[in-house]
């Protein structure tokens, strides 16, 4: 199993669903075999299994799960393979689901059950064949490089207007912000967010220095707990939290200041907190998404490790996907925002020239979170990696995320 969670943003940029996109087996493995096996385990939902691992509580209370569902899984007991409220849930069907009396009277109970339904792939040609399944549906999600978005969007205002349109795989902040402009969408999803910044927009603000000094202190190596605990002492937000850390930990001891509880959680443990918090703090002007991306990332890429063979090296892979979207925080390129953070060389070089050990994994990883899932069993093939691993250490990245901010 392989399976990703991809964030769906208003215009505002803010997240208001995930989509969920899965693949069963391993793609070039199997197509080979493809003819004998399309109907193996047709019916499993394989989007629903990520939701049931990690808990829809993960995704927030009010946001909107898309899940795609083929044209046999839509018979299926839907409340048997997820125990999700329906009214989270919107299933997403393609052409091959076509506009005939079973499907659509499928469809017609599926609604009355709470469910909500998204098209995608229909040719604008076939409009009217569809008709009966577009006016039960919720939303209808457009590629901007298969079809001119804004001639399709005239067209469904015109004979569909109740539905929500939605453009996906949108690649660059440009084409968000044309969309954005006069397209006026629900919800749009790709990988804009994250393009990195490619020159410095100004000074860094003095928290943020504050920030990045501290980060610099606790990567040095063999770093020293007072200075920490001295920077530390300049914000009082990271007090509150350390203290509030220590607290829970150490019971029958009252703690008397930022150096003794600094000292009570020890190096190895303070840098690890200090590096998760202090990533929480440097996103905090920036979309919500941003904090999750880089927290899923650093537990991601510490349980790649082992698979990778770099099980010696989880620390480190940690803090590569942690500063992995340093870029984003601070407005400046990557080269630039680790150059005042002792990071390693393999992080380094793995992070701004894609070279050295960690380069493969950190390919992988962002192959892996975009869903790119030929690229990702070609990779499976060439590093001998383990598919159940793999998906088990994204499974335990989100699960990490769900405890992390549950406590938060």
């Amino acid at each position: 199993m392989l399976a990703a969670l991809i964030p769906l943003f208003n215009a505002d940029m803010e997240v208001h669903g995930y989509c969920v996109f899965a693949q069963r087996e391993n793609f070039l493995l199997n197509s080979l075999h493809s003819g004998s096996l399309q109907y193996d385990n047709a019916s499993a939902i394989e989007g629903f299994d990520i939701i049931e691992n990690v808990g829809i509580s993960t995704l927030a209370d009010d946001r909107d799960i898309f899940v795609p569902i083929n044209h046999v899984a839509l018979f299926s007991d839907l409340s048997v393979q997820c125990k999700a409220p329906p009214e989270r849930i919107v299933l997403i069907l393609d052409s091959k689901i076509t506009p005939d009396e079973m499907y659509v009277n499928r469809i017609h109970t599926l609604k009355e059950q709470g469910y909500r339904i998204a098209m995608q792939r229909l040719p604008l040609k076939r409009l009217g064949d569809y008709r009966d399944i577009l006016l039960l549906a919720d939303y209808m999600l457009f590629d901007p490089h298969r079809l001119n978005m804004q001639k399709a969007k005239q067209l469904f205002d015109r004979i569909f207007p109740n539905l929500k349109l939605c453009a996906i795989r949108v690649d660059s902040r440009s084409e968000f912000e044309a969309l954005a402009y006069w397209g006026d969408f629900h919800y749009y999803q790709g990988s804009f967010f994250r393009i990195p910044a490619t020159q410095s927009d100004g000074e860094l603000s003095p928290l943020k220095t504050t920030y990045m000094e501290l980060l610099k202190v606790v990567n040095e190596e063999d770093y020293d707990l007072i200075t920490a605990a001295d920077v530390i002492s300049q914000d009082t937000a990271l007090v509150l939290s350390l203290l509030a850390i220590v607290n829970r930990m150490t019971l029958n001891y009252g703690i008397t200041s930022v150096r003794h509880a600094a000292a009570m959680l020890g190096q190895t443990e303070l840098k690890r907190w200090i590096n998760t918090a202090i990533t929480k703090e440097l996103c905090s002007d920036k979309p919500s998404e941003i904090t999750r991306l880089s927290l899923i990332r650093a537990r991601f890429c510490e349980n790649l490790a082992p698979v990778f063979g770099f099980g010696s090296m989880s620390d480190e892979c940690f803090l590569m996907g942690l500063f992995s979207v340093l870029d984003i925080m601070l407005d400046r390129p990557i080269d630039e925002a680790l150059s005042g953070i002792k990071v390693s060389d393999t992080i380094y070089n793995a992070l701004v020239n894609n070279t050295g050990d960690f380069a493969p994994m950190y390919h992988f990883l962002l192959e892996y979170e975009n869903a790119s899932w030929q690229e990702v069993s070609r990779m499976l093939i060439l590093h001998k990696l383990d598919m159940d691993a793999v998906y088990e250490a994204y499974l335990g990245s989100l699960r990490w995320y769900r405890d992390l901010i549950s406590v938060a």
